[in-house]
């Protein structure tokens, strides 16, 4: 893996760090929900839910769709999945793991 996809990783484990934004990806990873509907589980305000659906949001995790004056939130799938598999290839061993790029650093 390159810098750039660490880094990216990094990112997205940073925004995945807060216990609320774990709570909301739990609850719109089963179906889409308003605004409304997630604030009836959580024990925040309007606007720390809009701050952390906005940090969501821009990392691409949750996606959007406006409907009337409703805002509605779903999981982004893709972006899980595939930040699934980059975790699942970190802690792997296999021959293009960077602990092996390490070690044949060290033989020389």
């Amino acid at each position: 893996m390159k810098d750039k996809d660490y880094k990216d990783i990094g990112k997205l484990f940073k925004v995945l760090s807060d216990p609320v934004r774990l709570q909301i990806i739990d609850l719109v990873s089963c179906k889409e929900m308003c605004a409304c509907e997630i604030l009836e589980y959580l024990s925040i305000s309007q606007s720390t839910l809009s701050h952390h659906m906005k940090v969501l949001k821009e990392s691409n995790l949750v996606t959007s769709r406006k409907d009337a004056t409703w805002m509605y939130y779903s999981l982004c799938n893709d972006v899980v999945n595939s930040l699934k598999s980059r975790f699942n290839k970190i802690t792997s061993d296999t021959s293009d793991c960077f602990c092996y790029t390490i070690k044949k650093e060290c033989k020389k």
